[in-house]
């Protein structure tokens, strides 16, 4: 059951991904403010910037990190040649020669793939040594529409491993939201987490704090590995990983003003700026759709008839000629689509702008490749007589199963 629950939450973070994440120097930040115990460190820009906040510390114990939106930043290496993206150092001086080879170079780990990604700042901090390394995460479980604790005392480590290998050592908790962490239920919380006697009513308050800041800061994911018992008893997030909720950025402005965009694929902030939410795949069929749900239905089917996706592509209840267009420049950008899947059910997206769009992009793009439109909803008679009468190779459907049977047959992969 644990197992299984835990694979569950596990696909729920990765579908999250596509949420604001920080930079680990600004979830400590945040965390401390919250009272949770973080070690003494500061991000450097520069290198002379690392030199002065390793003096700053004052103590020859010291980690250096690469700050970059990846996991597995201690395994990885650079475009420079430079071996790994976490290093313990004992001075001010090696602080700003590593620097100097992390800062503005990209890193490259299993998660980023060949493209890697820029380092934009190093963080500096002290090492504290632990006798307990444990895991805690805090996330929505879609099952019971509830907050849930996951928490395992074999942090430190892949815990999608610890998982697989070992799963009752994964234990998890569903939080009320009305009464959320309770001392009781964060005594038994701190219980599975391996402290000693002395360090679990810290890690009862840290683990209440934590779920504050999940709650009063729209988090998608509050995932802490490890949150380690030092030899004097303290609890601290040694390594932080937050995620927030995109749909709160009005309320959450500061957060949202710690976006690094230098992290995220252009096209994709440059899709934000006009409504659109768009995400790169790894196929040859492109796919403009109204609605997530819809769009994940479409690139289910797609797949279904034999295709393979190029993107998630959903323009919303906004769409206009003008963001139609906008789509269409998004994804042509990519050579390996050979085809265009658009499938739009019009409520309170109008068809006759779909169609508008279609055409002014079909003909200011000069299109080579078959576009496939499947409309339904409001105008949708007006959008086929505008389809029909533009002279254009438009292959219009009204319904879904037979739309995206013809652009697989149209655009067959490579």
């Amino acid at each position: 059951m644990l197992s299984r629950t835990f694979t569950r939450v596990s696909r729920s973070a990765v579908n999250q991904k596509r949420f604001l994440s920080l930079h680990e120097f600004r979830s400590a930040a945040l965390l401390k403010s919250y009272g949770v115990g973080v070690p003494d460190g500061s991000a450097a820009f520069t290198p002379q910037e690392a030199y002065d906040a390793a003096k700053a510390l004052g103590t020859n114990e010291l980690v250096i990190k690469a700050q970059a939106l990846t996991g597995g930043r201690g395994k990885g290496h650079f475009d420079n040649g430079f071996q790994g993206g976490v290093k313990l150092i004992s001075s001010a001086e090696e602080a700003k020669e590593l620097s100097e080879k992390m800062l503005g170079h990209k890193i490259i780990t299993k998660q980023t793939g060949a493209a890697g990604k820029e380092v934009t700042a190093v963080y500096v901090v002290e090492r504290r040594d632990a006798r307990t390394e444990a895991y805690l995460a805090i996330l929505m479980d879609r099952a019971t529409q509830a907050p849930m604790i996951v928490a395992s005392a074999q942090g430190g480590m892949d815990i999608e491993g610890v998982a697989a290998e070992n799963p009752d050592a994964i234990k998890t908790f569903t939080v009320s939201l009305e009464d959320g962490v309770t001392d009781k239920l964060g005594k038994d919380i701190a219980s599975v987490l391996g402290y000693t006697d002395e360090a679990i009513p810290e890690a009862v308050k840290a683990i209440q704090n934590l779920y504050k800041v999940f709650i009063e800061k729209d988090c998608t994911q509050v995932e802490i590995n490890p949150l380690s018992e030092t030899p004097d008893h303290k609890v601290l997030a040694m390594d932080a990983k937050l995620g927030f909720d995109d749909n709160a950025e009005f309320r959450q402005k500061e957060v949202f003003s710690w976006r690094d965009t230098t992290q995220e694929d252009p096209q994709e902030v440059e899709a934000a700026k006009y409504g659109l939410n768009f995400i790169k795949l790894d196929g040859n069929i492109a796919n403009i759709v109204n609605g997530a749900g819809l769009a994940m239905a479409t690139m289910d089917i797609v797949k279904l008839y034999g295709g393979e996706p190029a993107n998630f592509l959903d323009c919303g209840g906004t769409a206009t000629p003008e963001t139609i267009e906008k789509a269409f420049e998004l994804i042509l950008s990519e050579k390996k689509v050979n085809g265009i899947f658009v499938n739009i059910f019009g409520g309170i997206v109008r068809c006759d702008y779909v169609a508008e769009g279609l055409i002014a992009a079909t003909k200011n793009f000069n299109l080579e490749i078959p576009v496939v439109v499947r409309l339904q909803g409001t105008n949708m008679e007006k959008a086929k007589t505008l389809i029909e009468n533009s002279g254009l190779k438009l292959y219009a459907f009204e319904d879904l199963d037979p739309a995206a049977e013809k652009i697989v047959q149209l655009a067959p992969k490579a």
